[in-house]
């Protein structure tokens, strides 16, 4: 997958040392309040587990003039029995939010799911006060469940989360 929506952005598909941005954004201040990671240890395992869907060719990454600025992967299933269905990550770089970044990663996955990997349903979980759930609703996305006290953040307070799916 090479895919430019403008001149400046392109979409390619992820390899495992695209792993270093990844960690670099959930390690930056304040992202960590839309991520369930608490320290380096658990950063490590989340960018581990994230990145290395890459060698399955089902994460993507944009580069905007020449800068690696954002990361969607989708979470395949190993099952048979729900491998039409999946659940994917995508984050976008500090500098690069709000600039559409997101919508055309997003857009790409989508392809990617449904032309590739044959998924019928997309579904996320996302904080329950993420901005980027308006992202997800333009795109389509419809809410299908709520959790009051999904996380609980090291202050003992709690965090909801919101479940939203599309069909493919």
């Amino acid at each position: 997958m090479s895919h430019k929506s403008d001149s400046s952005l392109e979409i390619r598909y992820s390899d495992l040392s695209d792993g270093r941005y990844l960690k670099q954004w959930l390690s930056e201040p304040g992202v960590g309040r839309w991520f369930p990671v608490c320290d380096a240890v658990e950063i490590d395992d989340a960018v581990h587990r994230w990145i290395g869907f890459s060698r399955y060719k089902c994460s993507l990454t944009a580069v905007k003039e020449g800068q690696i600025c954002g990361i969607a992967t989708l979470y395949l299933q190993p099952y048979r029995k729900l491998a039409h269905q999946c659940e994917f990550g995508i984050i976008v770089g500090d500098g690069y939010r709000g600039q559409g970044v997101g919508g055309e990663l997003l857009k790409n996955l989508m392809h990617l799911a449904k032309e590739q990997f044959k998924i019928e349903l997309l579904h996320l979980q996302v904080y329950s006060e993420n901005p980027a759930i308006h992202l997800y609703r333009r795109m389509g996305f419809v809410e299908f469940g709520h959790q009051e006290r999904w996380i609980k953040e090291l202050d003992g307070t709690y965090t909801g989360r919101v479940f939203m799916e599309k069909i493919l």
